[in-house]
Parts: C-alpha cells; structure tokens; sequence
C-alpha cells in the first residue's frame, strides 16, 4: 500500500490562507487609513476655508464700524448745522418782526398823537403815549384792532396831563400779536 502524506499540501495552503488574509487586511487597513486621511484633509480644508471666512468678516465689521463712525459724525454735524440755521432763522424773524410792527405802527399813528413808549413781552405788547383828544385815542386804538398784526387791544389808562402848560391826554394801550410763530 502506498501512502501519500498530505501533510505539507495542508500546511502550505493554511500559509496561503494566512497570507491572503493578511494582505486582505493590510489592504483593509490602508483603505481605512486613506479614507481616514482624506476625511481628515478634507476637514482641514473646510476648517481652514472657514477660518479665512471668519478673518474676512471681522475684516469687513471693522469697516462697516468705521463707516458707522463716519455716519454717526456726519449726523453729528448735519444737527449743528441744522441747530445754527435755526437759530440764525429765528435772529432773522427777530430782526425783521419788531422792526416791522413798528413800522406798522408808525403808520397807523395819526398827527396830534404821540408814543412815548413801546415794550414787547412775548406776544404780549404795551403802548404808552400822549395825544390831544381821546378821539384821537379812539381812532388810534380802531386802527390797531383793524390791523392783521394786533389783536385784543385794551386801554388800560387815560387820563389828562399838563406837559409844558398844555393839557394831554395820557394813555396806556396793551395789546396782543394776531400771529407769532412758536419759539423752538
């Protein structure tokens, strides 16, 4: 009988067995490792785009935030500015508005009647003066009711004074503006 010893065909392929298996699992584990490494690069990447993002909006706050600085200034200035104009509207109003009554009442003075004195409180103005006749008076007072300028016209006094031997009649008119701007 002849005897065949399978012995070494066994170990051999056991040793292929192993080797295969070792190859399939360094193949396995260089796989991992490169895909491993590709997440890991591709993360990098990603981190790194989003750090420059971050770099260039901090960039660009800082610009708006001067320009805000800017804006905030220029309002700053644009309310002086305005707050001068204002004032300077109202120095103008000034100006003119007395000037103006006061030419109106020289207008509407009649001959033989004299204003001795004229003061403005506000909207509130009073008139002191000395005239020959209360009818004079009257029609003084008819033409400043008359007036777009005056309103509420009141005598408050009349009563006759000597002045340098003639007699006069003494008065004290009080009256309103018809219409005054409101003061700011």
């Amino acid at each position: 009988m002849i005897k065949i010893n399978l012995l070494p065909v066994r170990v051999s392929k056991k040793k292929e067995t192993a080797i295969q298996q070792i190859i399939i699992a360094a193949v396995v584990v260089v796989l991992i490792a490169g895909i491993i490494t590709s997440l890991y690069v591709v993360k990098r990447v990603q981190v790194a785009a989003a750090k420059d993002d971050i770099v260039a909006a901090n960039n660009k706050v800082k610009e708006l935030k001067a320009k805000i600085g800017k804006i905030e200034e220029i309002k700053t200035l644009k309310e002086q500015v305005k707050k001068k104009l204002d004032v300077l509207n109202q120095l103008r109003k000034n100006k003119t508005g007395p000037a103006q009554r006061l030419s109106t009442l020289s207008d509407m003075t009649p001959k033989q009647l004299w204003l001795t004195n004229y003061s403005e409180a506000g909207e509130n103005i009073k008139i002191s003066g000395v005239a020959y006749t209360e009818d004079l008076i009257a029609q003084f007072m008819r033409d400043l009711e008359a007036s777009s300028d005056f309103a509420g016209v009141e005598l408050l006094l009349s009563q006759q004074a000597d002045v340098e031997g003639i007699k006069l009649k003494k008065f004290d008119v009080t009256m309103k503006l018809e219409s005054t701007a409101p003061q700011p």
